[in-house]
C-alpha cells in the first residue's frame, strides 16, 4: 500500500475506533435509562450492542497497530439529548450507526483493490452495520408496519 493511502487508511481506522468506542458508551448509557415492563429484554439488547461496539473498536485498533501506527485515544461524539424514551434511544442509535457506516464505506473506498485484508474488514463491517441499521429500523416500526421507518415522509 502506498504511504499516502496507508496514512489515510490509518486515519479512517482511528475514526472508526473512536465511533465504535462512542457506540459502546452510548449503548451502555442507554441500557441504564430503560424503564417499564419491557426493560429486561431491551437492556439485554443494548448491552449486546455495547459489547459488539467494543469488539469492533478492538478490531480497528488492532489494524491500526498492524499498519505500524498509533491507535487513537479519542472517542467519537457523545451527545446527551436527555431523551430517554425507547423510541428516542433507538432513533439516536440509528443516527450513530449510520454515521459509523459512512466511515466503514470510506475505508472500503480507500483500500479497494489495494489491500485485501482491509477491504474484507471494511466489507464485513459494512454488512454488519447495515444489518444492525435494519434491525433498529424494524424496532422503530409500529407493529404490523411493513414499510421502512426511514421511508421518506414517515416518522
Amino acid at each position: 500500500m502506498k504511504e499516502q493511502n496507508r496514512t489515510r487508511a490509518v486515519d479512517t481506522l482511528n475514526k472508526i475506533l473512536e465511533m465504535e468506542l462512542a457506540g459502546a458508551v452510548h449503548y451502555t448509557h442507554y441500557s441504564f435509562m430503560v424503564y417499564g415492563y419491557n426493560r429486561i429484554p431491551i437492556v439485554k439488547w443494548l448491552e449486546a450492542q455495547a459489547d459488539e461496539s467494543m469488539a469492533h473498536a478492538r478490531a480497528a485498533g488492532e489494524l491500526v497497530t498492524q499498519l505500524g501506527a498509533h491507535p487513537s485515544l479519542g472517542i467519537g461524539p457523545l451527545l446527551e439529548t436527555q431523551k430517554h424514551d425507547i423510541g428516542d434511544i433507538l432513533r439516536e442509535s440509528l443516527a450513530h450507526e449510520k454515521a459509523t457506516l459512512v466511515e466503514y464505506e470510506k475505508l472500503l473506498e480507500l483500500v479497494q483493490g489495494d489491500d485485501v485484508m482491509l477491504e474484507e474488514f471494511a466489507r464485513e463491517h459494512i454488512y454488519l452495520e447495515r444489518l444492525h441499521i435494519g434491525e433498529v429500523d424494524k424496532m422503530l416500526r409500529k407493529p404490523g408496519d411493513i414499510e421502512s421507518f426511514e421511508k421518506p415522509g414517515r416518522r
